[in-house]
């Protein structure tokens, strides 16, 4: 396959950066996305694509697999040239994709930032989320009105998760650490921000819950050997493992964004970039070190 085909936000640019960073959407919607991250990458010097997953986007007539999903971040990854350190940042089905391709040891991987995506994805969560996605795919008139319902329902089941804004860190013995100890909110206002996205298939929900149900992820995270920071918007109510997923991890933070709901880059584009700044300089200062 055309190497250049399968880039659907931008290609590299002609200035060599220090990394090189893929981002990865969630479901239903698409690359456009992770326009604002894109440039806002390039502005500190690194690489960036966003691309479309199967059965979104540029690649809609396809099915949803993470087995082609992992196909398409190769070959995103490769763009960059044989030798440059990669970083993946996945936002809900799009931070599953990431962290279970990362878990995979793909060549020249550094970082993974993995946002709205700290749930293990079984059971009653799963149960809800279907439950809303169809309604959305079958364009039911009460779906402002059931969303609420579904998460009242996680919220009074799980009731810490309007928890502490907190930045947290856990690494294992001999993995750097390198920001300090103690807890820390992220700074600045919440700009809010519309994206207008298509309606999915019924095909796209069922085959991508199908995919992350059939796994364990908290296994898949303990897995992987590069750094990985978690980040969440403070009102997400999907956040029900993310103390699980931070402990799971060898090298982790967790990051919880003020006033953002699941889309947390899109609800506080700029509290998100500064996330990634950071994120992005201690992946860079890792490779360095190395």
């Amino acid at each position: 396959m055309d190497t250049n085909s399968a880039l659907t936000q931008g290609t590299p640019g002609s200035t060599p950066g220090t990394l090189g960073v893929v981002f990865v959407h969630g479901m239903r919607s698409s690359h456009e996305i992770w326009d604002e991250q894109v440039a806002h990458v390039r502005t500190l010097g690194h690489e960036a694509v966003a691309v479309d997953l199967p059965a979104h986007g540029t690649r809609h007539t396809e099915r949803f697999t993470l087995e082609r999903s992992f196909e398409v971040l190769d070959e995103a990854a490769a763009s960059f040239g044989p030798d440059r350190p990669v970083v993946v940042t996945g936002l809900s089905l799009g931070g599953y994709t990431s962290l279970a391709w990362a878990a995979r040891r793909p060549a020249n991987l550094v970082g993974v930032l993995a946002a709205a995506c700290t749930s293990e994805p079984k059971g009653k969560p799963v149960g809800l989320y279907r439950d809303l996605a169809h309604s959305v795919v079958s364009g039911y008139t009460g779906t402002r009105a059931f969303t609420g319902r579904t998460m009242r329902q996680l919220g009074q089941r799980f009731p810490g998760l309007g928890g502490p804004r907190i930045l947290g860190r856990r690494s294992a013995p001999g993995l750097s650490a390198s920001l300090p100890p103690g807890r820390r909110s992220v700074p600045g206002g919440i700009e809010a921000a519309e994206l207008a996205i298509p309606k999915p298939s019924w095909d796209i929900v069922t085959d991508a819950l199908g995919q992350l149900a059939g796994r364990s992820w908290l296994n898949l995270v303990r897995e992987i050997e590069v750094p990985i920071w978690l980040v969440n918007g403070a009102r997400d109510h999907m956040r029900l493992d993310e103390q699980r997923f931070l402990r799971a991890a060898r090298d982790a933070a967790l990051v919880v964004v003020p006033g953002a709901g699941h889309d947390v880059n899109l609800h506080a584009p700029a509290a998100f970039n500064r996330v990634l700044t950071r994120a992005l300089t201690e992946f860079d200062g890792a490779t360095i070190s190395a």
